[in-house]
């Protein structure tokens, strides 16, 4: 009846980094953070979960002497951030339906 969630999306900083994503196709990483109330080690650590399942680009660069990263969302992760928003939509249609 339901269907599976994507264990890669299904985490909350991870969500929150996605949806963030979805709206403006890439970010620096000081925007992300502001935005997703993470920690800068947490925030480092979920975008490599997502940069390994190919739902992130990750560029690295500089801005004069200081470190950039900018993340930008792939067309795998709008077709997954996609499909996990249709599944979660099917959970509450089953729980408005009782």
């Amino acid at each position: 009846m339901f269907k599976d969630l994507d264990p890669v999306l299904h985490s909350q900083i991870r969500l929150a980094i996605m949806s963030v994503l979805i709206g403006i196709e890439s970010a620096e990483f000081a925007y992300l953070l502001d935005n997703t109330n993470a920690t800068k080690g947490n925030l480092s650590f979920q975008l490599t979960k997502l940069k390994e399942a190919g739902y992130v680009d990750i560029i690295k660069a500089n801005r004069g002497n200081y470190p950039l990263t900018i993340c930008r969302i792939t067309q795998i992760g709008i077709d997954a951030y996609t499909k996990y928003v249709d599944a979660i939509e099917d959970y509450f249609k089953g729980f408005r339906q009782q």
